[in-house]
């Protein structure tokens, strides 16, 4: 509870559970997914993506509820209950996962331009020169960034404003309302999608596409990368929002059956938004001749560019079709964000002994002011790059050491027991702690070291000068943070659940 009194705690465990679907499913789903399931081999995929959920997403996400609940408390609090000494390190996962949330807000914003667009097709006949020239201005020199965009600053600013409006309110009032009414409407949106996506002419050439054998796919480590990138990435594992939410449980949560459900949402949700990606892609090429190979594509390009084309070929039912679909991109991105911005508000909170509405709000300022670095024509180009830093470089780093801490100093065994007498599914045992201590953290390893290799093939001067100014803004406020004297009495102080 905050000094105002503001209870943190859902009023359900129905309330946790949409807020960390509506956490995990978001952008990745959506824009990331369909390209990564149609290059790495299309229906072999599934198997190492299957073995990723058993062996990397499944554990893992107990293991952050687990711990989370057990402290009943922010990120950064739990480390130093864990040992006083890392609190530098217990700052820098906050901090890196709110730089996250800058850009997503970015990203947000280009798709709430696209929105209005969306009822009247104003992208014209050629969306990819609409989207670098008319909306973004992209340009590679950093000489762009004295180039605003107030259209693209303007969107960013009603994304930050409904941020504020939803998290600085009490938790059941702002975040558990928003859950329960949006994440439901999340998924019925994508079902209509997808539906009449299934149903248009050449829907078949899309869907066989996609699932074509490609057997000797299996024998390349570069599909294991991928599918274990593809499952951490999308359900945002070791970034604290499921460490976060999971400390707002009541004591009657099973975290363990929790956790099934929502990475099997999460599962379902981009399985889902695949097939209606491909159908339609289908249906493009049969209308235009032109070879799928050559239209697929993945990110920004697959939502403002090759949807806009689909919905150019659709015809006048693209006129609903379009909204829907940008509504539930929007929709995916707000609640991922709100989850993201979470980790390091409640962290400030602790620490500082501050109102939730007053650190909602001033984080809110400082993260929209910081965004409008990518309200100019070179913020596409810095986004990527700060895309790369956090996802391939800081957070998997980050999560490898996490990993350690809560198995080998916290000692994860303790959990057993009390999430066992919960669970109406999985039983926990030794096969738990194994992957948690051994397997895992190696395949961190691998994937960390094939992003590091992805960072080291794009480099050049201005990319690493980009990447260097990163890593000191990292440094330096993690660094701000952990000197500046706790105002709460109790931020020293160990407080567990589970004995």
């Amino acid at each position: 509870m905050d000094i105002m009194g503001n209870k943190n705690e859902w009023d359900s465990n129905l309330a946790f559970i949409l807020a960390m679907i509506g956490s995990a499913v978001g952008l990745g789903n959506i824009w990331r997914y369909p390209y990564v399931l149609y290059s790495n081999g299309g229906g072999e995929f599934y198997i190492p993506y299957l073995i990723a959920i058993l062996v990397l997403a499944i554990p893992f996400t107990i293991l952050e509820y687990g711990v989370g609940y057990n402290y009943k408390s922010s990120f950064t609090k739990a480390i130093i209950n864990i040992n006083p000494k890392l609190e530098y390190y217990g700052w820098i996962l906050p901090v890196v996962v709110f730089i996250m949330t800058i850009y997503y807000s970015t990203i947000i914003g280009w798709d709430g331009i696209y929105f209005i667009l969306s009822f009247f097709k104003g992208w014209g006949s050629d969306p990819n020169t609409f989207l670098s020239h008319n909306i973004l201005h992209s340009t590679n020199s950093l000489g762009g960034i004295f180039h605003f965009l107030p259209l693209v600053a303007l969107s960013m600013l009603v994304v930050w404003f409904i941020v504020w409006l939803i998290s600085h309110k009490n938790l059941e009032d702002g975040l558990g309302k928003v859950s329960k009414i949006f994440v439901p409407i999340l998924f019925i949106t994508m079902i209509i999608i997808v539906i009449y996506s299934l149903t248009l002419p050449g829907a078949n050439i899309g869907l066989n596409e996609l699932f074509k054998p490609d057997y000797e796919a299996l024998w390349n480590i570069d599909i294991w990368v991928a599918a274990f990138g593809q499952i951490f990435f999308s359900l945002s594992l070791g970034m604290g929002a499921g460490f976060t939410y999971a400390s707002y449980t009541k004591k009657d949560i099973d975290l363990v059956t929790s956790g099934l459900y929502v990475v099997i949402a999460n599962s379902l949700f981009e399985n889902f938004a695949a097939f209606g990606v491909f159908a339609t892609l289908g249906h493009m090429s049969l209308q235009s001749g032109i070879p799928i190979e050559k239209i697929v594509s993945e990110g920004a390009s697959l939502i403002f560019v090759t949807y806009p084309q689909i919905f150019n070929v659709l015809g006048v039912i693209a006129l609903i079709l379009g909204p829907l679909f940008f509504f539930t991109v929007y929709v995916a991105g707000i609640t991922s964000m709100l989850s993201s911005f979470e980790v390091l508000s409640i962290s400030i909170q602790n620490k500082f002994n501050m109102t939730r509405k007053k650190t909602t709000s001033i984080l809110v300022l400082v993260g929209a002011l910081a965004s409008m670095i990518y309200a100019t024509s070179c913020g596409e180009y810095i986004l990527t790059i700060t895309d790369n830093f956090v996802n391939n470089f800081v957070v998997i780093f980050s999560v490898i050491i996490e990993c350690i801490l809560f198995t080998w100093i916290f000692k994860a065994e303790k959990l057993i027991k009390f999430l066992n007498s919960k669970s109406k599914t999985l039983k926990l045992g030794k096969w738990w702690i194994i992957l948690l201590k051994y397997i895992i953290p190696i395949l961190l390893c691998i994937l960390w070291v094939e992003g590091i290799n992805d960072i080291i093939k794009d480099t050049n001067n201005q990319y690493m000068l980009i990447f260097v100014i990163l890593l000191a803004i990292l440094l330096i406020f993690t660094l701000i943070l952990t000197v500046l004297k706790p105002k709460s009495q109790n931020w020293f102080k160990t407080e567990e659940r589970i004995k």
